[in-house]
């Protein structure tokens, strides 16, 4: 299928955005030299895409940084990129282990807001998923992308039984918008026909009916 009017003309669904598995340590940014030695990229995710692809202006949207995993999408189309990282027009879900238990009143904060240095900072959706040991496994879901947001929401927060702030000890984006992810660290695919429409409606703020 060929999308008309939405973008750059001639380029299939299937072949219009990718995903990439980020693993920890590799850093969201473009390779200073587009095309040039894969040692010049080596620390970015691009060092994880084939070398062709870097001449090709695909660019990464949505925010992770170098301690976080997950799934990044990548995109060639100018509007996409507006779109995609517009607020609120994509939902994200993280799966984020904190030293510390959570309880209801901390999830109620999150989804208030919590106090940071940049300002008061919230989720969407918050769901603690399990505990191990001193730790508490929480879902959550953001539909805007502040820098290390997640990060700030948790240091705002105080578990108060060991009188410590709650502490980000592992964080990966398990979904962006209707695509989830399925491939393994440093893996990436092109997003199938349905997965890219499913993007493309929500990006444009087309509503299932």
């Amino acid at each position: 299928m060929i999308l008309k009017g939405t973008g750059t003309v001639g380029i299939k669904n299937s072949e219009r955005i990718l995903m990439l598995h980020k693993p920890k340590g590799f850093e969201v940014t473009r390779p200073k030299n587009s095309g040039s030695e894969k040692s010049s990229t080596s620390q970015t995710v691009y060092s994880l895409l084939p070398l062709e692809f870097h001449a090709q202006g695909w660019v990464p949207v949505g925010r992770l940084d170098k301690d976080s995993s997950g799934l990044l999408m990548f995109v060639r189309e100018g509007f996409l990129v507006r779109r995609l990282q517009t607020p609120r027009n994509i939902d994200k879900v993280y799966e984020v282990w904190v030293k510390g238990h959570l309880k209801p009143e901390h999830v109620e904060k999150i989804l208030e807001g919590v106090r940071t240095p940049i300002g008061a900072l919230k989720a969407k959706a918050a769901e603690v998923l399990g505990v191990a040991g001193p730790n508490s496994l929480v879902k959550i879901i953001l539909d805007e992308g502040k820098n290390r947001q997640i990060r700030r929401i948790f240091a705002g927060l105080k578990d108060i039984e060991i009188n410590k702030f709650f502490k980000v000890l592992d964080l990966t984006r398990t979904s962006f918008g209707p695509v989830n992810l399925d491939i393994e660290p440093g893996q990436w695919r092109f997003l199938t026909e349905s997965e890219s429409e499913g993007v493309l409606k929500s990006a444009l703020g087309v509503k299932k009916v």
